[in-house]
């Protein structure tokens, strides 16, 4: 009986919403792989159908289960990362998967889950005060754990992702100054590639100079200010020598194109370009289904995977991609509303992780594609090829919907 009322509890708008993302992501997958020889629809589709039993057996466990052994499941998690050193397989200069004949997995995609399941519980403890230091620590380093083992392999895309993390933890408590260290550092790295350091550097104590006197705290602490604008110059004077010695060439060829330092449509920044020409191409209704010429000439390398959602520009145009950003956005905006209405905290800090971290391979994917952000691999959810990446959304959006129907059972 108590099974039953679990199942009558299960939130169908999301159901809904990710059956549709990912019916709609397998047609573009099938569109996008005819001018290829590999059978990916194919591949696909046998990934889909074996999500169904996954859905089940999360359906299945008591939504306690997940909280029980939160722990347990993130030290697996990053077992299955450090793994990867010693059993990993290589493709394309990167050791991200583990192989097991013709089938690979990649445990990067379940440990993000697996995150944000340690996350929400450590979070859930009712000792727990994020404006102490110590706790500051130990969050963060749950998060940056498995970032630390996946950089290596290198996968910066995936590690990328876990950023997000920063703003479920400012939501449940951290500091704001987290926040906005991470933002101003970002800004100040672009400025820095973009303009010489020494006008990014008198910019930034004037913005100082004018924050101090206009501050109408008792007390203006000009240690502090002057300490600060060190800090600053110390970073941006660093900036030049980061970009040359720790990046990757590869990933400075796309910073220079994405700052309009490089201009190359052949070399690095064909991808990007020939995804604009076929989002581009499709007006607003598009040409139709199978009908994308670039799509079906080959012309956007990777377009069954990462630039998915060039095939949707291409084909259904402007409204069609509307349609698809609408239904993502429902689905975020659901999570979240869902979540502010769990009783206990480890649901609501998990339902606000699984939103975080759709949301910013979403923005991310869609942005890289647009050409605003450099390529880095990050997959479209529900719609770009893979079945470790399937697999992984899929269990880290059940969970939380097994997690909501078992809210009626809850004190």
């Amino acid at each position: 009986m108590k099974n039953q009322s679990i199942t009558n509890n299960l939130d169908w708008i999301c159901i809904i919403i990710y059956i549709m993302l990912v019916v709609m992501g397998w047609l573009n997958i099938y569109s996008s792989s005819l001018s290829s020889i590999e059978d990916t629809y194919e591949k696909q589709l046998i990934f889909i159908l074996l999500t169904i039993p996954l859905i089940f057996i999360i359906l299945s466990i008591d939504g306690k289960f997940y909280e029980k052994y939160a722990s347990i499941i993130f030290g697996v998690s990053l077992l299955s990362l450090v793994g990867l050193f010693a059993f990993g397989k290589v493709i394309a200069g990167q050791r991200c998967w583990y192989s097991f004949g013709s089938f690979t997995l990649q445990p990067s995609e379940f440990a993000k889950a697996a995150t944000a399941l340690a996350l929400a519980k450590y979070l859930s403890d009712t000792q727990i005060n994020l404006k102490d230091v110590n706790r500051q620590i130990q969050a963060l380093a749950i998060v940056f754990l498995p970032v630390m083992l996946i950089l290596p392999q290198p996968d910066p895309g995936s590690a990328l992702i876990y950023s997000i993390f920063i703003i479920v933890l400012y939501r449940e408590g951290l500091p704001s100054w987290y926040v906005w260290t991470g933002f101003i550092t970002i800004l100040l790295f672009v400025l820095t590639l973009v303009l010489q350091p020494q006008y990014v550097i008198l910019t930034a104590l004037l913005v100082i100079v004018f924050i101090h006197f206009k501050s109408r705290l008792p007390d203006r602490n000009i240690v502090l200010s002057g300490i600060l604008f060190t800090l600053i110059s110390g970073f941006v004077l660093s900036v030049n020598y980061v970009f040359t010695h720790v990046f990757k060439q590869h990933h400075r060829d796309r910073f220079n194109i994405l700052l309009g330092k490089t201009v190359d449509m052949k070399g690095i920044g064909y991808n990007t370009n020939q995804s604009e020409i076929a989002i581009g191409s499709g007006g607003w209704f598009g040409k139709g289904f199978l009908e994308g010429t670039q799509t079906k000439g080959g012309f956007v390398p990777e377009q069954h995977t990462d630039y998915i959602f060039t095939t949707v520009g291409e084909e259904w145009g402007f409204i069609g991609s509307l349609v698809v950003i609408a239904l993502f956005a429902g689905l975020f905006l659901r999570i979240i509303y869902l979540a502010e209405r769990q009783k206990t905290k480890f649901s609501r800090v998990y339902g606000y992780c699984v939103a975080g971290i759709l949301f910013i391979h979403f923005f991310v994917n869609i942005a890289m594609v647009a050409g605003v952000f450099p390529t880095i691999g990050v997959p479209l959810p529900f719609f770009s090829y893979g079945g470790s990446g399937l697999w992984g959304f899929t269990i880290l959006l059940f969970i939380f919907i097994k997690m909501d129907a078992n809210k009626v059972n809850e004190w």
